[in-house]
């Protein structure tokens, strides 16, 4: 089912792999013109204009955006008990991780009565995206608001697409992800309008902008957080799915394939791409996932997903070159899956995460690893983190000099200031000299 692209011929660069390898085609910049009108209709008449793009573009009127507290809590009395102790264990495992990622403030000594500290602050507000487009996340709830919670932040927003089914409020397993995170301000908004909002805020409605927007969601969302960065802070733009998987002849077809199929469920546009230097192993994948997608669920989103030109079995000469591969496609998620893995997975360099071994598949990081499933796509894990705490802290040195730690420089600030032509610079330090 997965087409072949075959490289054991010979090793190519990273630009031609760049070039060769699959990958979903997201234009984010021509969404940019339909996101520049709703951004500009936002930020003049606020939540007015949100409201209409929502019923243009979710068929739903939402007179007031804000869920009730006591809807909340209802959503939460209301969840299957299963579905909410998973969550609670989501989140539970979650703040594990994250709570260790807080940085300590720092204060080094320069010279004798001279320090700089590095202080870490959490943003005063921000606003959490979670998308309600062909499935529904509460785990993206879980994702987004327990680093935040980590990092300290004073007063977090969540904006989540209204559902026609529910009477235009978002969906109730989102709001019960809510009430157990404490979570309080929620809004039902989506798209490019709830990004808009989020930024520049509603005075009638008391809607206060945030300092930051995280969060995945289509295309037109990462264009609006396109459009708005300056104005607010964002994360990335987060586009379709991926999965990469490299393999050797060690490895179980069943487990890849299903993994494979597991992104695939995403979207039409999600990439599953298979990494091997096993043609055996390649065969076997091919005849599971014919197998397993006629049993799933979404088979026809699946199906589109695996034959489109974002998806293939990538075959090469040895797990070096697979190496060099997975490297240069930067995966969103990555499963290492190979005879001593973990050796194989620590010469990675570029993934968003790495999942190691056949014990440890992406649906345990998208749910319950206690890792974060928000993360770079579209290659830019070359260069992009996932969220984390650090998403939410701002570092601001602090610099304390006392007078003689300044005389001490002073000659040495003065001959760079004259240097750079800017005397009145050297003259500020001159000032504090003695007469």
């Amino acid at each position: 089912m997965l087409r072949r692209v075959d490289l054991t011929n010979g090793t190519a660069g990273p630009r031609a792999l760049r070039r060769i390898l699959p990958r979903a085609a997201v234009d984010v910049n021509a969404a940019l013109a339909a996101v520049t009108p709703i951004v500009a209709d936002v930020r003049e008449h606020g939540y007015p204009a949100a409201r209409r793009f929502t019923e243009q573009f979710d068929g739903v009127d939402v007179a007031d955006p804000r869920v009730p507290a006591e809807a909340i809590e209802q959503a939460l009395n209301d969840l299957d008990r299963p579905v909410a102790e998973a969550l609670a264990e989501s989140i539970r495992r979650a703040r594990i991780v994250h709570e260790q990622q807080r940085r300590s403030d720092v204060t080094v000594q320069v010279v004798p009565g001279g320090t700089v500290a590095e202080r870490w602050v959490p943003v005063d507000r921000v606003g959490l995206y979670v998308p309600g487009g062909l499935a529904v996340y509460p785990s993206s709830v879980v994702m987004n608001v327990v680093p935040a919670q980590a990092a300290g932040v004073p007063s977090l927003a969540v904006c989540t697409p209204p559902q026609k089914e529910f009477g235009g409020r978002p969906h109730p397993s989102i709001l019960a992800a809510c009430a157990l995170l404490g979570v309080r301000e929620v809004y039902a908004v989506g798209g490019a309008q709830a990004i808009a909002l989020m930024a520049y805020g509603d005075e009638d409605l008391d809607i206060t902008p945030v300092d930051v927007v995280t969060g995945p969601g289509n295309v037109y969302v990462a264009a609006a957080k396109r459009l708005l960065r300056g104005v607010i802070g964002i994360d990335a733009e987060a586009g379709t799915t991926e999965i990469a998987v490299l393999a050797d002849a060690t490895a179980d077809p069943v487990h890849v394939a299903a993994d494979l199929i597991s992104q695939a469920e995403h979207d039409p546009a999600a990439a599953s791409v298979l990494v091997t230097d096993s043609a055996e192993l390649a065969d076997a994948v091919d005849a599971e996932v014919r197998r397993q997608v006629a049993l799933t669920k979404h088979h026809e989103r699946v199906s589109l997903a695996l034959t489109g030109p974002q998806s293939a079995t990538v075959l090469v000469a040895d797990l070096a070159q697979g190496l060099e591969v997975v490297n240069a496609y930067a995966a969103e998620h990555l499963e290492v899956i190979t005879a001593d893995a973990a050796a194989v997975a620590a010469r990675v360099r570029h993934a968003g995460c790495i999942f190691v071994g056949a014990n440890s598949p992406v649906s345990l990081g998208d749910y319950c690893a206690g890792s974060n499933h928000v993360l770079p796509t579209g290659c830019t894990a070359r260069h992009a983190s996932g969220l984390s705490v650090q998403s939410f802290l701002r570092g601001i040195h602090v610099v304390e000099y006392d007078a003689a730690a300044l005389a001490e420089v002073a000659p040495k600030v003065i001959a760079l200031a004259e240097a750079e032509d800017l005397p009145a610079h050297g003259a500020a330090v001159a000032a504090r000299m003695p007469r």
